[in-house]
């Protein structure tokens, strides 16, 4: 039997009554920060594109703009969780919108791939505020014994931006110019904003902690560094360069510096008690290690399918589909399975999938059959599915409901920082490995057309347009250079989703028997506590 404070309402009626339309509003808001980023990744082949049809970004300005999104994103998810537990998440949320708004009708109008990186680090600040602020609201309008449905329906959402994202921005990218990929924000946020104003009630933690600047900083600051030198390395083919190392160096010890900072300070944004808990932490570690090796390979399948494959971003986008459509069809039904069989062998096995996922990309070539591709996207979705409701649920239920904010924020950081991560270090092992192999090809051009040429699959085949006739013989090389590199950049990713695996493997808990399953509900929280 559970015991009576697990099972006690402690939701006002009113609230209660109209949860489901709340967390509508809630996966809305959700919707379209995580459609901004599944769109951007259709629309890169695009900004790379010299103008007047894109920007002319190179291959390290495409990266920026997407980890200056996640720096700021994640550099400031703990103050924002904060903010929101202290003063209203309703508050941050409806604030987070409006300047997730603006920062996407100014990166619409960008000039240059330098205002875009700008503006999209202003389209994270916004950001920052919403995505930790949904998940604390939805665990202040249900019931425990509801939260596991909810955070199932609300992973469902992110696998439905994912599938709408892509088919979106080619649509949009057929009929229009590259910039009307985050102009169709705006009037979503404007619909948003109006039904949190009429649905959503606010909550706050009771005892708020006070703001933490100093952590902010140092935190932002050492990430940035980190993943400037990561990308800096893969950009030269040179991870020993003074330069690059300075930066990678200092980057991990500021970051070291930032832990022990937080572990003495009375008013932590990252509280690391919390992580005393080894249930939390794995969880945390999992989330953090897919989204690694998740979105290093969503990069490179961009170039897959587009350059070597030819598809256009519409067609892209559609062969997606099967990736969200298996996120949007088992996130919500995963916790019957976590029921079943425990979160150990649920999470586990989600983490084997999409190890076995990332490993066919390494046997993928040129002429490789699209239904091999399509298998593949549908069983990656229905491992990540497996991965994401299990441990958003382990992480959000370990710690009180008056620190939700705080607890999401944690999440949500790992999710980003594991992300910009797998970006930095596989979008370099590529990078590397590209101009490894595409490098005694490029001998004949002049020096300085011989470097930019070698950065990526696109700027070979650009320069390679540029010189007409005798840069025909480039295209053959350069789709041998990047498939070669691609199966290297895979098994990296296949790497990580193992280590994965292992660390659920040892540390989440197995299926409870069914007379514990409430006093196991206690010790998660008296844990974390």
């Amino acid at each position: 039997m559970t015991t009576p404070a697990v099972s006690a309402p402690r939701i006002p009626e009113a609230v209660h009554r109209r949860r489901w339309a709340i967390l509508g509003v809630l996966m809305l808001s959700l919707l379209i920060v995580v459609l901004d980023n599944s769109i951007l990744n259709v629309a890169i082949k695009t900004i790379a594109t010299p103008a007047p049809t894109g920007l002319g970004a190179t291959q390290s300005e495409i990266e920026w703009a997407i980890n200056a999104y996640t720096l700021v994103f994640a550099g400031l998810l703990f103050t924002a969780g904060l903010i929101g537990d202290r003063v209203g998440r309703k508050k941050v949320l409806l604030g987070g919108l409006v300047v997730f708004g603006l920062g996407s009708a100014l990166a619409a109008e960008s000039g240059s791939p330098g205002q875009l990186i700008a503006y999209r680090a202003l389209m994270a600040l916004g950001a920052a505020f919403v995505m930790p602020a949904t998940l604390a609201v939805l665990m202040n309008v249900f019931e425990r014994e509801e939260q596991p449905k909810a955070i199932g329906i609300w992973a469902g959402g992110v696998g439905l931006a994912i599938a709408i994202g892509p088919i979106t921005g080619g649509v949009l990218l057929d009929h229009f110019w590259w910039g009307s990929v985050f102009l169709i924000n705006v009037p979503i946020v404007i619909l948003a904003v109006a039904l949190m104003v009429w649905l959503v009630p606010d909550s706050r933690d009771p005892k708020p902690g006070r703001l933490d600047p100093v952590g902010v900083v140092l935190s932002v600051v050492g990430l940035v560094l980190l993943v400037y030198g990561i990308i800096k390395g893969g950009q030269q083919a040179d991870f020993t360069d003074a330069k690059v190392l300075a930066s990678i160096i200092g980057g991990l010890a500021v970051l070291v510096g930032f832990v022990l900072f937080e572990k003495h300070s009375d008013h932590p944004s990252l509280d690391v008690t919390y992580f005393r808990n080894k249930v939390f932490s794995a969880a945390m570690a999992a989330i953090a290690l897919v989204f690694f090796a998740l979105m290093g390979v969503t990069f490179f399948s961009v170039f897959y399918v587009q350059s070597v494959r030819g598809y256009t971003p519409l067609q892209a986008g559609l062969l997606m589909l099967p990736l969200a459509a298996a996120q949007m069809i088992f996130a919500p039904r995963a916790r019957l399975v976590v029921d079943r069989f425990g979160n150990k062998v649920t999470t586990t096995a989600g983490l084997l999938l999409v190890a076995a996922t990332l490993a066919a990309f390494a046997s993928f070539e040129a002429d490789t059959p699209i239904w091999a591709l399509e298998a593949v996207f549908f069983l990656m979705g229905t491992g990540m599915a497996h991965i994401m409701t299990p441990t958003s649920v382990v992480i959000m239920q370990a710690l009180p409901r008056e620190k939700a904010g705080s607890a999401s924020a944690l999440s949500n950081t790992f999710r980003q920082v594991g992300g910009a991560l797998g970006i930095a270090v596989l979008g370099s092992v590529l990078s590397t490995a590209y101009r490894n192999g595409i490098e005694d090809k490029l001998t004949a051009l002049p020096p300085g057309l011989r470097n930019a040429a070698g950065e990526s699959i696109e700027a070979t085949l650009g320069v390679a347009a540029r010189l007409g006739a005798p840069g025909k013989a480039l295209v053959g090389p350069a789709g041998d250079a990047f498939l070669h590199a691609m199966h290297t950049t895979a098994l990296w990713g296949t790497g990580v989703a193992l280590l994965g695996s292992v660390v659920v493997a040892l540390f989440l808990p197995g299926k409870p028997p069914a007379d514990h399953e409430g006093e196991k509900e206690k010790e998660l929280v008296t844990a974390a506590e």
